[in-house]
C-alpha cells in the first residue's frame, strides 16, 4: 500500500513500512511539516496514499463531508513506539486493505480495529412514535 505518515507520528513509521514492502513517506519528505490538515489530505489524494495519523482531525474532516478522501488510518490510545504502531497496522491490513484502497476511515486501538467506509453518511434520525 501507499501511505503518507502525518507529523503526529514518527518518520520511523514510514521507514518501517518501507522495510515491510510498502510505499510510505512522511510529511517531512514532502515539505508538509506544519501544513494544514486539508493540505496533507490533498497531497495524499493526489499521490493516492492513505494518511496515517494520531490526529483525529483527519477523520473529522472526512466525517463532516469537508473532504471526500483519501482513506485515513487513525491510531487511538496506541503505543508510542513506531515499531508497535506499525505492528498494529500490519496486523489489520489483511482484513482492511481492500476497503482502504476504495476509501475508508480505520481507527486502530490496541486489540481493536473499527472501519467506516467513505463517504461517511450522516445518521438519519427516525421520528419517535
Amino acid at each position: 500500500m501507499r501511505f503518507l505518515v502525518d507529523e503526529s507520528l514518527s518518520a520511523r513509521v514510514a521507514s518501517l513500512l518501507r522495510t515491510s514492502g510498502h510505499d510510505a513517506v512522511h510529511v517531512g519528505d514532502r515539505d508538509l511539516l506544519g501544513a494544514r490538515d486539508d493540505a496533507v489530505m490533498a497531497a495524499a489524494a493526489q499521490e493516492r496514499r492513505v494518511v496515517l495519523s494520531a490526529d483525529t482531525d483527519f477523520g473529522e474532516l472526512l466525517a463532516l463531508g469537508r473532504h471526500p478522501g483519501p482513506s485515513v488510518v487513525i491510531f487511538r490510545r496506541a503505543p508510542r513506539r513506531p515499531e508497535s504502531q506499525v505492528s498494529i497496522l500490519l496486523a489489520s491490513l489483511p482484513d482492511t486493505e481492500q476497503e482502504l484502497t476504495r476509501g475508508a476511515i480505520l481507527v486502530l486501538t490496541p486489540g481493536h480495529a473499527r472501519l467506516r467506509l467513505l463517504p461517511v453518511e450522516e445518521a438519519v434520525e427516525e421520528p419517535m412514535e
